[in-house]
């Protein structure tokens, strides 16, 4: 049976246009990271080739898809894609937006001074001429462009956040929290967004009890706990990483490892990096837990003197 057109899923479809140097790749790179299907650089005229190509059998629900163009474009006439937008915009089953990326020429100029790269509008004349002559040139495409965002006062990281906010919406949270136990006597691990010392704590290597064990054994979790300090600095580790967590969520940063130390990474950092991951977990998280130096060998010439 064929479904009827108002039963087909809509393809979502972004047009990712405007001035060189104004920050097309990274918003598509951006997009990107969102779970959108990005293409650089396509010809306009091949777009409705594009949309009606399948993506594969069975599909049910087609990726949004982000395409950018410029003025570098083969084919490029900014009046061609604007008579070719309006006819597609007209079919069932297609949301389609076009955003334009400005920028002052000021700024622009300074952009391409600092890269030492030309301008490909003015290879034989001053980047300002080439400019001048993109923005006659792209300024049909900016009246009628659905949204404009002006890059001129924008970092690349400003520009990154005004897309994630624009069309980051429906993303899935992307930050992945990985936790990892190590001893500092092995080495510091070399991917680690936050540090954190356990060796204040009472070291239970020098119980010869507890020596064997490790901070996934509860003898070892009770002596860890008796310890004076542990309670209120366990408590404002978590809080810290509760705050923390949420913003680099929202700056777009999709890993973040956190490291708990110990000498020798068998007790104290084991036990403090098991009861984080639970509070996070708590906390609405689902951290991985690693931990580096679990197996290796208890000894005194580690662990240092007691």
């Amino acid at each position: 049976m064929n479904k009827s057109p108002a039963s087909e899923p809509c393809q979502r479809v972004l047009l990712v246009t405007g001035l060189l140097g104004a920050g097309k790749s990274t918003a598509l790179k951006v997009l990107e990271d969102l779970g959108w299907e990005t293409i650089d650089n396509f010809p306009i005229r091949l777009l409705g080739r594009l949309i009606d190509s399948p993506d594969g059998a069975g599909s049910e629900v087609r990726a949004p898809l982000a395409i950018g163009f410029d003025s570098r474009t083969r084919g490029f006439d900014p009046n061609q894609v604007i008579e070719r937008v309006k006819r597609l915009v007209q079919r069932p089953g297609i949301e389609l937006t076009t955003l334009f990326l400005d920028c002052s020429g000021q700024e622009l100029e300074r952009r391409y001074n600092e890269t030492r790269r030309r301008h490909p509008l003015a290879q034989d004349m001053p980047a300002a001429s080439g400019i001048a002559a993109e923005r006659e040139m792209m300024e049909p495409l900016r009246r009628w462009a659905d949204m404009v965002i002006s890059t001129t006062d924008f970092t690349s990281n400003d520009l990154q956040q005004a897309i994630r906010e624009r069309f980051g919406q429906d993303a899935p949270q992307a930050t992945v929290v990985t936790i990892t136990s190590f001893g500092f006597s092995r080495g510091m691990p070399p991917i680690a967004d936050l540090v954190f010392d356990m060796r204040f704590l009472d070291n239970p290597h020098w119980d010869p009890v507890l020596r064997p064990l490790t901070g996934q054994d509860e003898a070892v979790g009770e002596h860890i706990r008796k310890d004076p300090a542990f309670a209120e600095a366990f408590e404002r580790i978590r809080d810290l990483l509760l705050l923390l967590l949420p913003r680099y969520a929202a700056q777009g940063k999709a890993y973040v490892n956190i490291a708990f130390g110990c000498t020798g990474g068998r007790h104290r950092s084991v036990y403090t990096a098991e009861r984080m991951a639970a509070a996070l977990r708590e906390g609405g998280y689902a951290p991985s837990v690693f931990h580096r130096n679990l197996t290796s060998r208890a000894a005194d010439l580690v662990e240092g003197k007691h």
